[in-house]
């Protein structure tokens, strides 16, 4: 038997599949975050770091769950050094929420999906 012929298996990746993030640099910054028509999760990261690998799979699922109102990007921090001292960031990961071009929420360090989800209530909410 191969693995998708499985029901089980089959529905339980696809509940907990997520959605590939965009990867933004600072050359792309202002067009694919701030003049963006939803509201945008920009979360910066480095590869190095072992919370930011840990927040993936939960961005992801979050950006596959909730794309009708929320865009999740990631930029490496590393990589974007002029981003991130233009946005003040700090340490990675931080995660900054953009809505109409301007910074509405700035969260540093890992999460559960729960958590974040309640932190981002206000942003998933409908206007």
């Amino acid at each position: 038997m191969l693995l998708n012929d499985n029901p089980s298996r089959t529905s339980r990746t696809s509940r907990t599949a997520g959605a590939e993030l965009e990867a933004v640099t600072d050359a792309t910054f202002a067009d694919r975050v701030l003049g963006s028509d939803l509201p945008v999760l920009v979360e910066f990261w480095a590869p190095w770091c072992g919370p930011c690998r840990m927040l993936g799979p939960v961005l992801e699922q979050i950006a596959g769950e909730h794309a009708d109102r929320l865009r999740v990007v990631k930029i490496n921090h590393d990589e974007n050094p002029q981003t991130g001292m233009a946005t003040r960031v700090m340490a990675v990961p931080t995660m900054q929420v953009y809505r109409d071009g301007e910074l509405v929420k700035s969260l540093v360090g890992a999460r559960s999906k729960a958590r974040l989800l309640s932190e981002l209530e206000d942003v998933l909410s409908p206007a």
